[in-house]
């Protein structure tokens, strides 16, 4: 099986698509800035639950966020768990640059 993403930014999102066919097989929606990219949601259709989609679109969205220079703000819980599992990863997430505390 063979897995295609790409970024659509007109929609605001990464499509994947599986095996060259039309239909999206998932998406995560993003929100970008000049500096940051946060990742607000993925999902992937039930039919291609369980087979790498949902890995696919993340490493390949933060393959992109790496070669663009953003960081990363990963409020979706799925992005989020990936990127702990992956440390390889984990030099692209956001650190806030405030000194501001209660």
């Amino acid at each position: 099986m063979s897995v295609e993403v790409r970024d659509v930014p007109e929609l605001k999102r990464y499509e994947a698509r599986v095996d060259g066919r039309t239909e999206v097989a998932g998406r995560a929606e993003y929100i970008r800035t000049p500096e940051l990219i946060a990742f607000t949601h993925t999902e992937v259709e039930p039919g291609h639950e369980g087979q790498g989609v949902g890995s696919a679109l993340v490493s390949r969205a933060l393959d992109a966020a790496r070669a663009d220079n953003l960081r990363v703000l990963a409020t979706c819980p799925f992005f989020a768990q990936w990127i702990a599992r992956h440390p390889d990863y984990q030099d692209l997430l956001y650190q806030s640059r405030s000194n501001v505390s209660d």
